[in-house]
């Protein structure tokens, strides 16, 4: 079933709207959306590495004006929308400790966050639950997903139909990775927390 959803992306990624729909879930990943964009990113990559810099762009600047609506949850809309998405998240218990603490290492959570495969909308919703200041949220949002997004991108765009063969033989392996990689930055957010 995954393999046939990976090339059923790979051929919406050739589609005309595959930049909308990438800008699309990358903006709601950082606010609310549990799917990170990567999915759409690496299939978009491969089949075209001559616009892999475009798509970490497009990547970029919807994650990070996500990351502006994640933060305006969490600052005007947290009791009745973020803190039922930390909820969901599982972060509940631990948000207050946490939110005291938020501001004094906030932009190298931001950092970590956005790089990583942590879920980012946690940050983004606490940034703005906690009122750290967005001149320190956006420059730290646009270094790490910028870095993230951008990564990706140059190392498939270098080696992209050998990357491609490879996930293709290894497919079942690296998903499994992925999934190991996402339990364990939830795991590591909740260290934070």
């Amino acid at each position: 079933m995954l393999k046939r959803l990976y090339h059923w992306t790979l051929e919406k990624a050739a589609h005309r709207q595959a930049e909308r729909w990438l800008g699309g879930v990358s903006f709601v990943e950082s606010s609310f959306f549990p799917i990170p964009p990567d999915v759409m990113l690496l299939p978009m990559c491969l089949s075209r590495p001559d616009k892999a810099f475009r798509y970490a762009t497009i990547c970029t600047i919807t994650s990070v004006l996500g990351a502006v609506l994640g933060y305006a949850i969490g600052y005007f809309l947290f009791e009745t929308v973020g803190q039922p998405i930390i909820e969901f998240y599982g972060y509940t218990g631990d948000f207050e400790s946490f939110a005291t603490n938020f501001n004094e290492q906030g932009w190298i959570i931001v950092l970590l966050a956005g790089f990583t495969p942590l879920p980012f909308k946690v940050i983004t919703i606490a940034a703005g639950a906690t009122g750290l200041p967005l001149h320190i949220l956006i420059p730290a949002a646009i270094i790490a997903r910028g870095a993230r997004f951008f990564l990706v991108a140059a190392l498939l765009w270098k080696f992209g139909e050998p990357m491609k063969a490879f996930i293709e033989r290894y497919f079942g392996m690296l998903t499994a990775l992925a999934g190991v990689l996402l339990v364990g930055g939830f795991v590591a957010i909740r260290y934070l927390f």
